[in-house]
C-alpha cells in the first residue's frame, strides 16, 4: 500500500512539473501527455522497477479516467443548443470518422501481419482508454495492448491535428471539434478547449459518440475482417 501511494505521488509529481513546463513553453513536444510517460518509463527501466509494482499506485489515476469522462457532460449542458443545431453534421463526421477508423485499424493490421487477438486489440485505439479496453476485451483483443494503441493514437492525433487542420484550412469550430474527437478522444479534446471552448465541447461530444459507434460497429466489421 505504501509503495503504491509513492509511485501515485511520484506520477502527479511528474505531471504537475510537465504541466508547468508546458505552460512556460506552450509546444506540443513539451505536452505532459508525452513527457511524463517518457519520464516514467525512464525511472521505471534505471530503477528497474517492474510495472506490476507501479502500477499497484498508477491504477488509481485508470480508475479516475471514467469519472473524467463522466465530467464532459458539464460542458455539453452549457453549449446544448448549438449541438441541437448542428447534430446532423456531428453526426455524420463521428459515424464516418469511426468506420474509417475501425476499417484503417484492420488495414493496419492485415498489413503488419498481426494476430486475430492482437488485431481486435488494435480495432478500438480511437475509443477513450477506459472504453476502449472494455471494447477490446469484448472482442477477443488485450486490454493493456489496447491501452497503449490509445495512447500513441491520441499522442499522434494530438501532434498532428492542428497542422492537418491547419493545412486544410478547417477554421469551424464544429469541424474541428468532430475531427479532434473523433480521431483521438480524450487527448484531442484536451487539445481542442486549448482551441475554444466550443470546440472543446464538440470534441467531448464526438469522442463519446465514437465510443458508442464503435461498441457497435468493431465486432460487425472484424467478424468480417477475420473470416
Amino acid at each position: 500500500m505504501l509503495i503504491g501511494s509513492l509511485f501515485f505521488a511520484l506520477t502527479i509529481a511528474v505531471y504537475l512539473v510537465s504541466k508547468r513546463i508546458y505552460t512556460v513553453r506552450a509546444k506540443v513536444y513539451a505536452s505532459p501527455l508525452i513527457i511524463t510517460p517518457l519520464l516514467i518509463i525512464s525511472f521505471l527501466l534505471m530503477t528497474g522497477v517492474s510495472y506490476e509494482s507501479y502500477n499497484a499506485g498508477g491504477k488509481w489515476l485508470t480508475d479516475l479516467l471514467q469519472p473524467a469522462t463522466i465530467a464532459f457532460a458539464i460542458p455539453l449542458h452549457k453549449n446544448f443548443k448549438v449541438l441541437k443545431k448542428h447534430a446532423a453534421e456531428i453526426a455524420a463526421g463521428v459515424l464516418s470518422g469511426t468506420v474509417i477508423a475501425v476499417i484503417s485499424s484492420m488495414l493496419l493490421a492485415k498489413w503488419l501481419h498481426l494476430s486475430a487477438d492482437l488485431a481486435a486489440s488494435l480495432v478500438p485505439r480511437s475509443v477513450t482508454t477506459p472504453i476502449a479496453m472494455s471494447i477490446s476485451q469484448s472482442i477477443g483483443g488485450i486490454p493493456s495492448i489496447t491501452a497503449v494503441f490509445v495512447i500513441m493514437t491520441g499522442v499522434l492525433g494530438t501532434l498532428m491535428g492542428p497542422t492537418v487542420l491547419r493545412l486544410f484550412r478547417i477554421d469551424n469550430e464544429i469541424a474541428r471539434g468532430v475531427s479532434l474527437g473523433t480521431a483521438a478522444h480524450g487527448t484531442g479534446t484536451s487539445k481542442a478547449f486549448e482551441l475554444s471552448s466550443l470546440t472543446g465541447t464538440i470534441s467531448s461530444i464526438a469522442m463519446i459518440l465514437t465510443a458508442l459507434l464503435t461498441i457497435g460497429v468493431a465486432p460487425a466489421m472484424l467478424a468480417v475482417f477475420l473470416h
